[in-house]
């Protein structure tokens, strides 16, 4: 499924005249969503519906104008680094994407909470940084509060940049320029959230570069730029323990993922220099049954493989699974500057 939404996104050629016949009704639902967006922002544009701020908060959103697959959640996790480095008190505010809980959660530990109280990336942001506060609600601005009253001096909003009601210092988007916009319509029609001309509510615009880029949106006029390369900078093996990128180079491995966009896993795969024999790809944020895990278990015992996932999904699978995970790191490549500023204005 989530390789038919990915083509669906993202099709590597323009649909033929009966596909956009077939796909009238999305357009249709995306008129509806588009409407119900730009009213919202025209209320909040004019102050009819107020942000809140919480005193003695610094707070910086990142987010991204599409369906996910952008690489978001790398790039909370080197600002998270760099903010902790400083002596900040930082904490990370989630929605906990996929989660059953209700409750507010602080996620921390060890012992962990379950995946399903928290959802997988907060919990994966709170097991690879120590020290860092992470809070999973449906209310932010309840979340901001609470983690002021914990200590925190700087939170950095997840997945923040329509979630408009938090007010912030920074609003930083990310954009994956393998795929750009994708087909440039509304969700479900294509993969956007808001219009490119949402981008005039950003201050800092973080490109995920990429070797075949796509031509970007049109930008606003003075918008900074930041480009910064997305790739594996580690693996930990199914002992737990990290390696280096050179530790599967010529192995036989069979990979699996459910996030948004699985053939950027099947890019990072192919650069670990292994003999990638298949990628199964379950839809975002899947939730793991045990058939599942037998049969990727099976497959590669049959084929004399090793198992290999993302971080995201990592988090997802029982105790002891064996499976090797590949961690992404960034790398800024330029607007360093631009970077430094957003962060300490």
């Amino acid at each position: 499924m989530s390789r038919w939404v990915e083509a669906h996104f993202y099709p590597e050629r323009p649909p033929s005249g009966a596909a956009r016949l077939l796909r009238l009704p999305l357009a249709l639902a995306a008129g509806w969503i588009g409407a119900n967006v730009s009213v919202r922002n025209w209320l909040y544009d004019r102050g009819l519906w107020r942000t809140q701020r919480v005193e003695g908060l610094r707070v910086i959103s990142v987010g991204n104008l599409t369906a996910g697959g952008a690489g978001k959640t790398p790039v909370v996790i080197h600002l998270a680094e760099r903010l902790l480095r400083t002596g900040a008190r930082v904490a990370v505010l989630s929605r906990g994407y996929g989660r059953r809980a209700r409750s507010v959660v602080h996620v921390r530990g060890p012992p962990w909470p379950s995946v399903e109280q928290t959802g997988d990336e907060p919990l994966l942001l709170a097991r690879r940084l120590p020290g860092l506060d992470v809070w999973v609600g449906r209310d932010r601005v309840e979340l901001a509060r609470r983690a002021r009253a914990a200590g925190a001096t700087v939170a950095l909003l997840d997945d923040g940049f329509q979630h408009r009601r938090l007010g912030r210092e920074v609003n930083l988007v990310v954009l994956d320029e393998a795929v750009g916009l994708g087909t440039g319509h509304l969700i479900p029609w294509g993969p956007l959230r808001e219009p490119p001309s949402a981008l005039a509510r950003a201050s800092l615009l973080w490109v995920r570069s990429a070797d075949r880029p796509v031509a970007l949106p049109p930008l606003p006029p003075g918008l900074p730029l930041l480009r910064a390369r997305h790739a594996a900078s580690e693996l930990v093996g199914p002992d737990g323990a990290t390696r280096p990128l050179s530790a599967l180079r010529g192995s036989r491995v069979v990979g699996f993922c459910g996030i948004a966009r699985p053939s950027s896993f099947d890019r990072t795969l192919a650069g670990l220099g292994a003999e990638v024999l298949s990628v199964r790809a379950f839809p975002d944020h899947h939730a793991f049954r045990p058939a599942d895990l037998a049969d990727l278990r099976a497959t590669a015992t049959g084929a004399g493989a090793e198992l290999v996932t993302t971080e995201k999904d990592a988090v997802r699978l029982p105790a002891g699974f064996p499976t090797w995970v590949v961690r992404l790191g960034v790398t800024v490549l330029s607007g360093e500057d631009q970077l430094a500023r957003a962060l300490a204005s």
